[in-house]
This record gives structure tokens, C-alpha cells and sequence, in this order.
């Protein structure tokens, strides 16, 4: 019998005398005591908000970065012991698979994007500048800084792992601490995880806390600065966001609800090409993964009219040679359903899809699964064909959470883009075909109405993640029914736990507040050359000014025989005038560049490792024979890449003899800590 606790103010909390057993869905006998002890929800709001949310802004992204990273590594050194009690859920190993590893995988990625995409500091620019003014005194500039309240995460049964992970690792690199709620009848092993997480003793003390059974009047407590992220059903979510507190508020509210997902195989597919059998294959695959508890699981199959009985075929063969039972039987491909009342659900989905549909896979009569008993919360692959889409109600409507799937044929793309749209919102949908005009036009008929867009062919071999499956680096969510929200998303994952704030001022100020060189804010050099000194020791706003080089006609001819770049501009006088652009010959911007790196660039060995990039390059004014052109470079950021060097970004400004801006452009170098 598993008891898991809850985690409150640093202190575990066991079941009380009330606590809510939990059926075991393979075996239909009790496997946990959940919940039942009254948990101080004042005290645990204070001490995410007052200790944890501190602690965690405290640090950089890049300091919560690595942590989200040996927090991964930690819970992969122990996922065995999840392993152990996944089949407990109704989940074979290689649906845990999914659950656990794919949570892993989410905080691996997360804390890469932290050290690659964010900087190391507590404050996150957005976007670039804006000249508020003529002379550039007064600037403005976006910035996103961490939420001072609490996250609650509000957790669905059929990922207990994933749907904890992929809600904690945005929101701790984002610095705001989190109370999670996992649902109660899988909870035990989101309890196991989460005991994991507290023992690596890698986070601070408030930034993550456990709330196993009811949430009591948490939500009435929520503040402006809170956020409440919920994976869940639709009626659910509705009754959620309504809470009063939460609307007065005006409380952050991201849901991702369930939603009839749609996969359409486009009309340039026969039997015998290599997108059919993709689709076939997926199907299979997101019918029968998790038993079919997935929200982003394919409920709707379109197919191309004259091949919908095939299709219908050849996915039933391959249904009815999917075997179920016991989730650690031999041989099982898929276990049961999370709970017994999960099973009676989608069996009252399946009666009201019958009224519409015909099933043709999937009957009860003489289903046997593997090691196990029939009354337990098994039910077979189950297929529907709909002879008439565009008349159906109930299947556009409503959605059977289990390995439930109905085939709905179409007779053009606008028709499968309108089937496929009668969904009212969905987190996924996907296209199977070679035509990019299909896709392009599927896409601009229906986009509105995914989160996702998902479009598989023979080209995209094995890189492609499945229809199913969200990725860390993509928008997990969509609109209307799916809940009008996301999740994900690289950092658009983490900024919904942060605040946009636009901060205005002088180019001092916004520096300051930046952590980064703005153009126009105080400078500062130094005798010693920069590229001779560490990252430790290089200095942002620090400056050098180099000596003037002329560019005279042979420097313009030599460059263009050396690098075969005789473009008119650089060798036709006459040709050249004619250009509006152009007094007469000029120098290649190339060859300027090459100029600026002989002026600026320090010769020996040193500190700076390589030139890694140039970004932002941009040509002002031409430059003709004679001219003279010269360097301002200035430290713009520093961002730490690895424990031996960091990345450097300068400022580059190409003036002429009369100091009018010629050319500017961002340089890249990585710098070594230490010489």
C-alpha cells in the first residue's frame, strides 16, 4: 500500500484519517492512501512567496539553468525506481517511457536553452531598442523579470512525471517557485518523482512544494504576481478559471484542456505510397500509447473519400494485432486505463460515437487481456468509420480520453480543412502528404484552429517527433476547446512566468538595468588591449578607438580579382555613377570588414579563442577610393558558454574621415576564463 505525502514548508505530510484510496486499474484492488490531512495552505503561499520566489531570483538564468540540468541528472540516475511502480498505472514500460524519459528530455532541454538563449543575469531583454527621441537621449527598451508569486501547477493523471516536469523546468529557470498538484489516482508516482527532486537537495529551500488530495482554498488565495497552470478537461478548467480570486485578480491562468485532434492524409496519397503507410503507422501508435490517454491523441482520421474503406482495412488489421493486458505481460503493447472510472467514461463516449458511427474494430464481445481480468479497466483498440462527417454532431464534440479513433472521409482539401476545424480548437493536427501546395494550403485554411501543426512525409524520415508528442522547444496548447493557452515553447515557455515591463530612459540607465552596453551610455578603456585580457577582466562599455586606414584604388582591385567579387559597383566607373546608390566605384563591404578586423584585432596569443559570429551587419555609407575608415569597439554583453569560456559580443562602428557611421555590425568571440 503506497501512502504518498505531501511537501509543505519543507515538511512531509502523511495521509490523514481520511485519506481516499486508490483502485489500482490492472488489479481493481486498493494500491495507495491519498490525501486526508489538512494542509496549511497560508503557510505554504508564504513560503514560496517569501523564501523560495527570493532564493530562486536571487540567482541568473544561467545559475537555474544548471540546476534544471543536474536535477536531470539526478532523477535519470534513479529512474528505475519510477520504472517500478509505472506499471501500477495501467502503463506498459514503454508508455512510461514516454512519461518519464520525455520529462527528463524536457529539463535537459530547458536548461540548454537557458545557458544558450538567456543571460546570465536576472534580467531578460526583449527585443530590441527603440529611439524614443531625435538625438537618441531617451530610449526604450522591453525587459522581462520574474513573477514575485507562486506558480501552481494543476496536473492530469495521464502523464504524472512528464506533466510535472514540463510545467517545473520554465517555471524554476524562469525564478518563480511551485506548489504542484498531480492528479490523486496516478499521484503516487509524481510523489516519487518529486521525492526525488527534494533529496538531490539542488534546489533551494520554497522553490517546489506537493500538494497530494484536495487543494482546499489555495486558488482563493491567488494574487496578481500568481500563476495557475492546469492540464485537464475542459469542464474542469472552466470551473477553475472562475474562481473568483483568480478573475479579481487578474491571476495568470494557462490551461491545456483535451481536445478532438485531427490527422488528415492528403489526397496525393495512395495505398502504395510512403505517406500512407506513415499514417497508418501513427495511428497505431497514437490509438494505442497510454491506452489512448493522451490529449494530443489523433480522434479524428480524414482520409480521401475513394480510400476510406481501405484505410479502414488495413488500420483494423493492424489494431486487432495489438496486445493487451497486464502492462508487464510479455509481449503486452498496451495496458489499461488509468482507472475504472476512466474505463466507464470512454465506454459511455464510445455508445454516443455508435450513433454516428459504425465501429469496426474494437468489440468487447470475447475481449480477453493478457494476465489479467476483463472487469479491470482494460478496452481493446477501438475504430468507427463515419459515412457522413459533415452531417455528424457528436464526434466533432465529443472526445473518448481512451484508444478510441473514428475515420471520417473528405472529398477536397478545403472539405478536410473544414472537418478538421469542426473540432473548435485542438492542441495538434496533422498532415501526411509530399505536395507542398497541400500543406500550404491546409495550413492557411486551418492554422487558426491548431496549436500545432504537424506535416510528415517521406522526406522528414526518422527527425520526425510524432504527432503526439509536444516538444520542450515548441508551443504545447491551441485555441478554443484545447483552452486557449500554451505551454512550452522555449523561452516563450518561461516568459509566462515572467512580466514584460517596458523601462524608458537614457542609455546610462538602460544599460544599467540591462547588463548591457546600449549605444550612447558612458564608455571606459583601458591601456591594455582587450583581446590580451580574461572575461573576468574585460569590462562591458570597455572601448578602444583605432587608427584610420585609407582605401586606395589598388586595395579595390586587389580584392576583387582575389576573391572573384567584380561586381560593377567596384570596377565600372561609369556603370557605378548610374547607381543610385553610388557616387562612382566603391569598396567592397567585405573588404571593409576585412580593414576593420586588421584594425581593431590584437595580433598575439591571448585570452580570445575564435570569432564565432557576426550579426546585425549593416552598410550605412559607401566608401571610395581615398576615403579612410576607422574602428570603435566596444563590449556590448558577456554571456558565460562553459566552465573554461564565455562568450564576448562587441559593438562595432566603421566611420569615415569625416566620423560619418559607414558600416556597424555585432561581433562574437568566445574568451577564455583565465589566461
Amino acid at each position: 500500500m503506497l501512502k504518498p505525502e505531501s511537501f509543505v514548508a519543507g515538511a512531509w505530510i502523511a495521509p490523514g484519517a481520511t485519506a481516499t484510496p486508490v483502485i489500482g486499474p490492472v488489479t481493481d484492488t486498493e494500491i495507495a492512501l491519498v490525501g486526508g490531512a489538512a494542509l496549511d495552505t497560508d503557510a505554504m503561499l508564504a513560503h514560496a512567496r517569501k523564501v523560495g520566489g527570493p532564493a530562486l531570483r536571487a540567482m541568473t538564468f544561467h545559475d537555474r539553468a544548471k540546476i534544471l540540468k543536474k536535477l536531470a541528472l539526478y532523477i535519470d540516475s534513479r529512474k528505475e525506481e519510477l520504472y517500478a511502480i509505472n506499471g501500477l498505472t495501467g502503463a506498459t514500460r514503454r508508455d512510461g517511457a514516454v512519461d518519464i524519459e520525455g520529462g527528463i528530455g524536457t529539463m535537459f532541454v530547458y536548461a540548454a536553452k537557458g545557458r544558450r538563449e538567456m543571460p546570465d543575469a536576472q534580467v531578460y531583454v526583449d527585443g530590441d531598442i527603440e529611439q524614443l527621441g531625435r538625438s537618441g537621449a531617451f530610449l526604450g527598451q522591453h525587459i522581462a523579470t520574474p513573477l514575485q508569486g507562486v506558480a501552481v501547477h494543476i496536473n492530469a493523471f495521464n502523464f504524472p512525471v512528464w506533466g510535472m516536469l514540463e510545467k517545473l523546468a520554465p517555471t524554476l529557470l524562469a525564478g518563480v517557485p511551485a506548489i504542484v498538484k498531480p492528479a490523486t489516482q496516478t499521484c503516487y508516482l509524481t510523489e516519487a518523482c518529486f521525492r526525488m527532486i527534494v533529496d538531490s537537495g539542488l534546489l533551494p529551500d520554497g522553490a517546489v512544494q506537493l500538494i497530494i488530495g484536495r487543494t482546499g482554498d489555495l486558488l482563493d488565495k491567488m494574487g496578481p504576481q500568481d500563476v495557475v497552470s492546469f492540464t485537464g478537461s475542459a469542464d474542469t478548467a472552466q470551473m477553475l478559471r472562475t474562481t473568483p480570486a483568480l478573475i479579481r485578480n487578474s491571476t495568470r491562468f494557462l490551461a491545456e484542456q483535451d481536445s478532438l485532434n485531427a490527422a488528415i492524409l492528403g489526397p496525393d496519397a495512395d495505398a502504395d505510397s510512403p505517406e500512407f503507410a506513415l499514417f497508418l503507422k501513427e495511428a497505431v501508435a497514437e490509438i494505442t500509447t497510454k491506452a489512448g490517454q493522451k490529449c494530443t491523441a489523433m480522434r479524428r482520421l480524414l482520409v480521401p473519400a475513394h480510400l476510406a474503406d481501405t484505410v479502414a482495412a488495413a488500420l483494423s488489421d493492424r489494431l486487432g494485432q495489438i496486445t493487451v493486458g497486464h502492462p508487464d505481460a510479455d509481449g503486452v503493447r498496451m495496458g489499461a486505463l488509468a482507472s475504472l472510472a476512466q474505463k466507464s467514461d470512454v465506454l459511455a463516449k464510445i455508445a454516443q460515437i455508435g450513433t454516428e458511427a459504425k465501429m469496426i474494430c474494437g468489440s468487447l464481445d470475447g475481449f480477453a487481456p493478457v494476465d489479467a481480468d476483463a472487469d479491470a479497466a482494460f478496452i481493446p483498440p477501438t475504430l468507427f468509420q463515419c459515412d457522413d462527417p459533415d452531417a455528424a454532431q457528436i464526434i466533432h464534440s465529443v472526445e473518448a480520453f481512451g484508444p478510441v479513433s473514428t475515420i471520417l472521409p473528405y472529398h477536397d482539401v478545403a472539405h478536410a480543412a473544414e472537418l478538421a476545424n469542426r473540432g473548435e480548437g485542438s492542441l495538434v493536427a496533422s498532415v501526411f502528404t509530399h505536395d507542398p501546395a497541400v500543406a500550404r494550403d491546409i495550413t492557411l485554411s486551418s492554422a487558426a484552429w491548431h496549436g500545432r501543426l504537424y506535416i510528415n512525409n517521406r522526406d522528414t524520415g526518422r527527425d520526425a517527433t510524432g504527432h503526439g508528442s509536444p516538444m520542450p522547444h515548441m508551443i504545447h496548447g491551441g485555441p478554443g476547446r484545447a483552452g486557449g493557452g500554451e505551454e512550452l515553447g522555449g523561452v516563450r515557455g518561461v516568459m509566462h512566468y515572467m512580466q514584460r515591463t517596458a523601462i524608458q530612459g537614457t542609455p546610462e540607465i538602460l544599460s544599467a538595468i540591462t547588463g548591457q552596453w546600449i549605444k550612447g551610455a558612458p564608455i571606459s578603456e583601458n591601456p591594455t588591449h582587450p583581446f590580451q585580457r580574461t572575461f573576468t577582466e574585460i569590462a562591458i562599455g570597455e572601448t578602444i578607438h583605432t587608427a584610420p586606414r585609407t582605401v586606395s584604388m589598388e586595395d579595390i582591385e586587389h580584392f576583387a580579382h582575389f576573391t572573384g567579387d567584380t561586381f560593377y559597383a567596384h570596377m565600372d566607373e561609369e556603370a557605378a555613377k548610374r547607381n543610385p546608390f553610388f557616387p562612382g566605384r566603391v569598396a567592397h563591404g567585405y573588404l571593409l570588414l576585412s580593414f576593420a578586423a586588421g584594425l581593431f584585432v590584437e595580433p598575439n596569443e591571448g585570452p580570445v579563442l575564435a570569432n564565432t559570429g557576426l550579426n546585425g551587419l549593416s552598410f550605412q555609407k559607401p566608401v571610395s577610393a581615398g576615403d579612410s575608415i576607422k574602428v570603435i569597439l566596444t563590449c556590448k554583453r558577456k554571456t558565460k558558454r562553459t566552465d573554461t569560456y564565455g562568450e564576448v559580443a562587441w559593438n562595432v562602428i566603421l566611420t569615415n574621415q569625416d566620423d560619418e557611421q559607414v558600416a556597424e555590425y555585432e561581433l562574437l568571440t568566445m574568451v577564455a576564463y583565465t589566461r
